[in-house]
């Protein structure tokens, strides 16, 4: 488990997917891996997801492919059977986040109000996904609560794109952001998996080079 918390940490930026058709998944999973991140959020809000996620785990058994907008532990046990390894939700549930850590899947709960990293924390997880970000605050609100957790890191999700990217990254308390501005639905569906590779790797030379001038 820890070896993948380094990896998702390591590519600064993880994909979040929302596929409406599950034969888009094995041409997306190769735009990522060409594009140079191997890694990707595939939300559990259509029905194409959970074979999504099976086809993606079965070609490339080296990505690191996770579930998100996992609402409930059912939905969280049918992503883990479908080869998620890792589970992402939009709030804290916590017979989700029990389930997750009973059965060791890293799990990242989503929270933007200390009361609910107050929950996060009292389970021993240590990062938090702060959503939506934007929205909630964005990075300010986040260096405002950071110092009252101080063991807890953050991954940001929601409005966050190549403008705004430097200002989260720069801040050491910053686990990773979730964003979608390289796998937008309209790519998908046009099946621009090319323009998609392109902009995955534009996303991480730039999350390279944040993190790099640190």
């Amino acid at each position: 488990m820890d070896k993948m918390m380094e990896k998702i940490a390591g590519y600064g930026v993880v994909p979040v997917v929302v596929l409406e058709d599950a034969k888009d998944a094995k041409p997306l999973a190769e735009a990522l891996i060409k594009g140079g991140l191997p890694c990707a959020e595939v939300t559990f809000r259509t029905a194409a997801a959970e074979e999504s996620i099976r086809i993606m785990t079965e070609t490339y058994k080296d990505m690191l492919v996770g579930a998100g907008t996992v609402l409930t532990a059912d939905q969280a046990k049918r992503a883990v059977a479908a080869g998620a390894k890792f589970i992402v939700s939009p709030g804290f549930d916590a017979q989700t986040v029990d389930y997750c850590i009973e059965n060791k899947i890293p799990v990242f709960p989503g929270a933007a109000t200390p009361t609910e990293i107050m929950q996060i924390v009292k389970r021993g997880l240590s990062v938090v996904k702060f959503f939506p970000a934007e929205q909630s605050g964005g990075i300010a609100a986040i260096k405002a609560v950071a110092p009252v957790f101080p063991a807890v890191k953050f991954m940001p999700t929601g409005g966050i794109g190549i403008k705004n990217l430097k200002d989260y990254l720069s801040f050491d308390r910053i686990f990773c952001c979730g964003g979608s501005w390289m796998v937008k639905g309209d790519l998908i569906k046009a099946g621009e998996f090319e323009k998609i590779a392109q902009m995955t790797s534009e996303a991480v030379a730039l999350a390279k080079e944040i993190r790099a001038g640190k």
